[in-house]
């Protein structure tokens, strides 16, 4: 199972110094040969995106997609427009594979980015396809993101309940993705920057193994964001791993205090 290592990062706003750890990991899982996910974990943007499509297409969708979107996370410049832009480029160089894609490929695209613009410090959520974003605050765990499935329309309209919706036959069919079409547009939720929060940001292959409550429980027993993850990786493997499984785990902390000497200190060193 591959290592899990927290990384480190620290901002100075105006009112005080914020904290950030994470950790990020993905595995092929027991039933695949081939693991179509892809991660990006590089502060202030973290994404997950699992691909689709036969042969190697769908690694093709989700490695050009994080490929794309890594410049953005390194110019610390993370807007809508630079992620659409970026995933305009991407759907080109998914289309510049014909011999190893096909109609039905493409990618999810699932994450979480910290936005300082706007006087404001803050989350920005992005969403498409079926991966998931969960926000503990509080001591309660919730699903941010809302899926682009077929079933959760069918949840939506009420002629399917959610535990009807956890072994639907339609439940991997998604209704957006990366790739498809020329241009998509993610979902966009903003969220508070509030202390103590927790996000995880992951594939399907974790929620097809572990229910919310699942992943809560592995959060308040691994306050470090490597162990978290490599707890929810392990028992995802464990209750089967009938997919590719990805997760990335982050924390959140604020302090008040005087200015640090680097106001972007970094450090990507296991432990602390």
């Amino acid at each position: 199972m591959p290592e899990a290592s927290t990384r480190f990062h620290s901002v100075q706003l105006a009112d005080g110094i914020v904290d950030f750890s994470w950790a990020s990991a993905t595995d092929t899982g027991r039933r695949r040969e081939v693991n179509q996910d892809a991660v990006l974990a590089e502060f202030p943007l973290f994404v997950v995106a699992d691909g689709m499509g036969g042969h190697i297409g769908g690694e093709i969708a989700s490695t050009s997609t994080v490929d794309r979107l890594r410049p953005v996370a390194e110019s610390g410049a993370v807007t809508p427009k630079a992620i659409e832009k970026a995933l305009t480029r991407a759907v080109k160089d998914i289309a510049g594979h014909p011999e190893a894609t096909d109609d039905g490929t493409g990618t999810t695209l699932t994450g979480v980015y910290f936005d300082t613009h706007g006087g404001i410090p803050h989350w920005v959520t992005l969403n498409i396809g079926d991966s998931r974003v969960y926000l503990v605050r509080d001591g309660q765990i919730a699903q941010v993101t809302t899926d682009h499935s077929v079933v959760q329309e069918l949840v939506a309209a009420g002629r399917l309940s959610p535990e009807e919706a956890e072994n639907h036959p339609y439940g991997n069919v998604i209704t957006r993705a990366v790739g498809p079409t020329e241009s998509v547009k993610p979902d966009y939720v903003r969220l508070d920057l509030v202390d103590g929060d927790r996000f995880v940001i992951c594939s399907d292959g974790l929620t097809k193994e572990l229910t919310d409550y699942g992943i809560q429980h592995f959060l308040s027993e691994h306050p470090d964001p490597g162990e978290a993850v490599a707890a929810m990786l392990d028992a995802a493997l464990e209750n089967g791993g009938r997919d590719n499984v990805t997760v990335i785990v982050l924390n959140v902390a604020r302090h008040g205090g005087d200015d640090p000497d680097d106001d972007t200190a970094d450090s990507s060193t296991p432990g602390r």
